[in-house]
This record gives structure tokens, C-alpha cells and sequence, in this order.
């Protein structure tokens, strides 16, 4: 049996490995923080102060949209200005392979020779509440470790998906023409969390009523506090079309947020809601510890069958608020 190679798992050596360049030990690095272990809690606690320069770009949309195509194109125009970029490609949906579809990886392959771009598939492998909290600290490894913008692509229109891409500074929701996903889109909650409409395909027909159904649900939604309103872009990310185009938006975006200190309140709102869903979480596995899962799931089954409030059943996991 060999003998894996010294500091392999050691968190310090492995992020002073990174900070040099060493791909593999920031591949490490990500693995450990999905694992939740001990080793994980300390690749987060060692890159927590390092973090918060990079710039986190978030692409999300229905299966088929075009976003790894999108994304492809938008590593090319942010190489083009030599800025270091790392993509993570969430997938929750599988957590055997540890990593999003192949074809997400085949459709970045222009990228995968350049050492200024790193791309790394990611799915939960057993980090405490999943990858709605391992992608925080997932980011944060690739900001102390050298990404100036982290590019954040989901493979769908899920929970999770939604939560991991409404996490970043500013998140592209990418549509085709088509009446089904102006109507998905206000279903799925993507109005809320778009801060840039791409309509990609739009070779296609239909592209003229998707603007007309987006700018129906944005004028009944309003801008957000901010004042910002969310423009549409057209795109053909296959032949390059509209990559310009939606690269500008995202830097109008960002130029918006910094002007008026709105980026700095994002993040610490983004880091307090973090702060919030740990405890949520750990209270949750603190209460399953002490009554056991079918202790829960008694309580689970009682207010399913509505003979017990959910509110009590709280208390009875939890104790009473105030006691």
C-alpha cells in the first residue's frame, strides 16, 4: 500500500502550494471543503482572510439554454483583458461523480490548456447543508488562491440552483426565445435574483416576444432598492454573438453596485445570511443528535398529519424560544 505524499491532506501546505500556482493542491483544497471533515473547517477557517476580492459572476438558466457555451465565450473575453478566472460548475444532482455533466466541461475545452483559467465541476459530498453553504467556502478557496473573478454556472433552475447563483455579485439569467421560458422564468423566482436577461439562440424565432413577456414581468416586479433594472441582452453564444455585449452588461452592473457602495452591502448581507443558515443547519443536526432520526421523524409524521402544531414540534426539538 503506498504512502500518500506528505502534506497531501494538510491544509496549511496545500493552500501555500495553491498561492503558488499548484493546481492540484487547489483542486485538493476544494475537495476537502466539500467533504465537511475537520480538514475541510480548516481550509475555510485558513482562506476566510484572504478572501473577498475576487468579483463573482453567477450564470443559471433551464437545461439546453446555452450557459457553458455563454460561459466559454466570457472566460475568452475576460483572458482577453489577462484577468485570472475559476469557474465552478455546480451540479446537485450528482453526488456520486462529485461533478457537474461532462458536456459542461467539453463545451470549456478552448480553456482547459490555459493556466489563467481553472474549471472545476462541484456537487455536495457530505458538507454540513449542502452545496448551498459549500459553495461560499468553495469561492473563498478560489479567491485566496489567486481567481480574480469566479464564475458560478448551474445546471438548472432548481432550489439550490437558484440559491448558489442568486449567491454572487451579479447573476446572468440566460433564457431562449420562446413564450415557456419567459413564463418558467417568473415561476422558477429567476426574476428576482437576474440582474442581466441573456436571450441566447436568438436566431431562433420568438426572440421579440421573449424580450415584450421579460419586460411585462420587470415593469410589474419594479426595480430593486437599488434602483438598477435588469437589461436583456440577445446572444448566439455558438458563433460569439452578443458575448461583447453581455460582458458589457455585467461590467455596467458592477460599475452600479461599486458606485454606490451597494456591492459592499451585498456581500455582507450574503455573509450574514451564511452565518444565519449554519446555525440553522447545526441546530438541526444538534436536534437529530438528540432524538435520533426517528425521534424527528415522529414529530415530522405528527405534523404531517396535522395533530401536531409545527410551531410545537419546534419547541419540542428545539426547546421554547426564551426558555
Amino acid at each position: 500500500m503506498s504512502t500518500p505524499p506528505a502534506g497531501r491532506n494538510d491544509p496549511a501546505t496545500l493552500l501555500a502550494a495553491a498561492r503558488s500556482g499548484d493546481r492540484r493542491a487547489r483542486a485538493r483544497l476544494l475537495s476537502l471543503v466539500e467533504s465537511g471533515d475537520a480538514a475541510g473547517r480548516e481550509v475555510g477557517r485558513l482562506v476566510f482572510p484572504l478572501a473577498g476580492g475576487a468579483y463573482t459572476l453567477g450564470l443559471t438558466g433551464a437545461p439546453g439554454a446555452g450557459k457553458s457555451t455563454l460561459t466559454s465565450g466570457l472566460l475568452g473575453r475576460m483572458r482577453a483583458e489577462d484577468l485570472p478566472v475559476a469557474v465552478l460548475a455546480v451540479d446537485p444532482s450528482s453526488p456520486f461523480t462529485g461533478g457537474a455533466i461532462l458536456g459542461d466541461r467539453v463545451r470549456m475545452g478552448d480553456h482547459v490548456l490555459d493556466a489563467g483559467v481553472f474549471i472545476r465541476s462541484m456537487a455536495t459530498r457530505g458538507h454540513l447543508g449542502g452545496l448551498a453553504l459549500a459553495t461560499p467556502e468553495a469561492v473563498r478557496v478560489l479567491e485566496a488562491t489567486g481567481a480574480a473573478w469566479v464564475v458560478l454556472e448551474t445546471v438548472g433552475v432548481g432550489q439550490v440552483e437558484i440559491e448558489v447563483a442568486g449567491a454572487a455579485d451579479t447573476t446572468v439569467v440566460v433564457l431562449n426565445p420562446g413564450w415557456g421560458d419567459a413564463v418558467q422564468a417568473n415561476k422558477a423566482g429567476l426574476m428576482e435574483i437576474a440582474d442581466v436577461f441573456v436571450i441566447n439562440k436568438a436566431d431562433r424565432d420568438g426572440v421579440a416576444q421573449t424580450r415584450r413577456d421579460l419586460r411585462q414581468a420587470l415593469e410589474l416586479a419594479g426595480t430593486d432598492g437599488d434602483g438598477w433594472e435588469p437589461p436583456i441582452v440577445d446572444a448566439v453564444a455558438t458563433t460569439g454573438q452578443g458575448i461583447e455585449e453581455v460582458w458589457n452588461a455585467v461590467g455596467r452592473h458592477r460599475a452600479h453596485l461599486e458606485s454606490g457602495g451597494e456591492l459592499a452591502t451585498r456581500r455582507a448581507q450574503r455573509l450574514r445570511g451564511e452565518l444565519r443558515s449554519i446555525v440553522g443547519e447545526r441546530l438541526h443536526q444538534r436536534a437529530v443528535g438528540l432524538l435520533g432520526a426517528a425521534g424527528v421523524g415522529r414529530l415530522e409524521d405528527e405534523v404531517a398529519a396535522r395533530r401536531l402544531d409545527p410551531y410545537d414540534a419546534a419547541d419540542e426539538l428545539l426547546g421554547p424560544v426564551g426558555a
